[in-house]
């Protein structure tokens, strides 16, 4: 896709395999950022999470190569009807209290995204929003899922290309959103950034 060194600043597997799906190269850099310096502001999820992915991408902009690409982001999953943003869970009993609460509605899943070109000290950040329906799940259900899966890694306590599949009647939006990446979009920006580097060049 460019000439120029992309790299994905997030040791998320998902998302190097969406990446890797798409056919962009990349490699994997991070590093440290104080996320609790984030503050949400009530009813603005979209800008908290692309606030996030800023801030990650900062961090690895520091020290990543002269000349590259930086692509951070974040994913939430966000329950508009109590204006609740559901991280991932703490412990059994907290991910059980999360998908019990998304039974039989809808939820959103929001994924803040950073594009920086480093050379030109240019950067480029969105979010997308996708709306997931779940059936309504009984406590055996959830239950099963997760102690079967491995929710303790994913915003909502779950993950939608796992176990939990079964538990998503329906969507509204891009699929690959709800894994951690919305590629269609991130494919789109990151051609609108290469081919600015290229004119320049």
């Amino acid at each position: 896709m460019s000439n120029k060194p992309i790299i994905l600043a997030s040791r998320s597997p998902r998302r190097r395999e969406i990446l890797t799906l798409a056919g962009i190269s990349h490699t994997v850099l991070t590093a440290p950022a104080d996320e609790s310096s984030v503050k949400y502001i009530p009813h603005h999820p979209a800008d908290y999470v692309t606030a996030e992915a800023v801030l990650k991408n900062d961090a690895v902009v520091k020290t990543a190569p002269e000349n590259s690409i930086v692509l951070s982001a974040d994913t939430i999953v966000y329950d508009p009807v109590t204006d609740t943003v559901l991280g991932k869970p703490k412990d059994r009993d907290h991910a059980f209290a999360m998908l019990k609460s998304l039974s039989g509605r809808m939820h959103q899943v929001i994924t803040g995204v950073c594009i920086t070109d480093t050379a030109a000290g240019k950067r480029d950040s969105f979010a997308v929003t996708t709306d997931v329906y779940f059936r309504d799940l009984s406590g055996e259900e959830i239950l099963t899922y997760i102690d079967t899966a491995k929710p303790y890694d994913k915003a909502g306590a779950y993950g939608i290309q796992e176990g939990a599949c079964i538990f998503v009647s329906r969507i509204d939006g891009d699929y690959y959103n709800v894994v951690g990446l919305p590629i269609c979009e991130v494919y789109v920006r990151l051609h609108d950034v290469i081919e600015r580097i290229e004119k320049k060049e």
